[in-house]
């Protein structure tokens, strides 16, 4: 049997070292779930997968280091990103010089796919949309004025997903429901946090958006809690992973987060396990490790991987670039489908969670009709009630139903 290696830099130490290890291991799942399987056929011919990753240290440096070396000299394989936007961002130009197809499944800028080559495809939502679903939920509360704060670091991804949100925010509809954002910030260096937040007290704000580096957020969160601020909503990118509930304790219940994925979606899957099923796997082979989105997309992005290939007559990137235009599938990870020009992810919809208490909850479950239909267990959620918490219902003509908090 013929080896056939998927090759990348991840972070397994720094700075994303929590998600670049996730993703590891769930590459090295892959692998052996497909081995077990009986390879890889492509045009008669039969592989065995091989994961060869390097650790990058979280560093743009390293990280162009070692794709300029997985890609000069012999081919060695396929090429899978790093873990991050930022690192992505390095990494897809040099794939694209050298010919090779970067599969995508750590970064979420918008900008990846306008300056690359269509040598990229995307496994991810982009982070334009990563709150979008927040807009129609703030829409529906019930007091009248619903002043916005948002709060952003300077990096593209943490833009992308803020200018998402305010686009949101912006449109007619958003504006006849009472929706103003009132301040628009940069996050302030902890010392400068204090400043920041005089001037939410002053704007009136009663939802706080904020997008920025997860110590960011989780700062940002802990200190407009304990500033009593009166926020009724809370919503940040740093709370839909588990580590968000661990750094932040109790302060965490009720803040509201984007998750590219969560392991309590039941959905129909065209290839490979369950999200339940691979999530109790993946625990069971790395305990302490967590399990959220970075290791759901990493081993969704080797799927789809695997599925194109099967539709090739060669391991041309070229070819394999042309057959994942035409996939339209289902994994674990949800819905996949690419803009045949960009590569951009256009079939995977972002979800939108909530902490309660120790867990998190759905509570935005939108999917692409159109690629499959994902059955939610219980529906929308109603939001336990505090000063820290908003009380959300779905959309009039919703056909998503819900269950009433025994708290309600």
């Amino acid at each position: 049997m013929r080896m056939l290696t998927l090759s990348c830099s991840l972070s397994l130490s720094g700075e994303y070292a929590r998600m670049g290890r996730q993703a590891n291991a769930a590459l090295r799942l892959l692998t052996e779930d497909q081995n077990q399987a009986g390879g890889v056929s492509i045009n008669g011919a039969t592989y065995s997968l091989a994961l060869d990753s390097f650790d990058d240290r979280s560093d743009a440096q390293e990280c162009a280091a070692i794709y300029r070396s997985l890609c000069s000299g012999p081919r060695r394989g396929l090429l899978l990103g790093p873990y991050s936007s930022r690192l992505t961002r390095v990494a897809a130009p040099i794939a694209s010089e050298h010919g090779m197809l970067l599969i995508n499944h750590g970064g979420a800028a918008d900008d990846l796919y306008e300056r690359s080559s269509r040598l990229i495809v995307g496994v991810l939502s982009p982070a334009s949309d990563y709150l979008a679903g927040l807009v129609r939920l703030i829409a529906g509360l019930k007091f009248w004025r619903k002043r916005i704060a948002i709060v952003s670091s300077p990096s593209p991804f943490a833009r992308s997903v803020a200018e998402g949100f305010e686009a949101g925010c912006a449109t007619r509809a958003a504006y006849r429901r009472g929706i103003r954002v009132r301040l628009k910030a940069s996050h302030p260096a902890t010392a400068e946090r204090g400043w920041l937040l005089s001037r939410l007290a002053r704007a009136r704000a009663n939802v706080l958006v904020t997008a920025g580096s997860f110590e960011q957020d989780v700062g940002l969160v802990r200190a407009a809690i304990e500033a009593d601020l009166n926020l009724p909503v809370i919503a940040c990118v740093a709370a839909g992973v588990e580590a968000f509930s661990t750094a932040l304790g109790a302060l965490a219940d009720g803040i509201i987060g984007p998750s590219q994925w969560e392991e309590q979606l039941t959905h129909r899957t065209e290839i490979g396990p369950s999200a339940a099923d691979f999530a109790r796997r993946f625990r069971i082979a790395n305990p302490g490790l967590g399990c959220d989105y970075p290791a759901a997309q990493a081993y969704a992005a080797g799927l789809i991987l695997v599925a194109a290939l099967k539709q090739c007559t060669s391991l041309d990137h070229t070819q394999l670039r042309a057959a994942l235009s035409d996939l339209r599938t289902t994994t674990l990870f949800g819905d996949f489908a690419i803009d045949r020009v960009s590569g951009r992810q256009i079939g995977h919809k972002t979800l939108l969670v909530q902490w309660h208490g120790d867990r998190k909850v759905i509570i935005d479950p939108e999917v692409h009709a159109a690629l499959g239909a994902l059955e939610i267990p219980a529906g929308w959620r109603l939001i336990l009630g505090s000063i820290y918490r908003a009380r959300f219902k779905p959309p009039s003509g919703s056909e998503t139903t819900h269950r009433e908090d025994e708290s309600s």
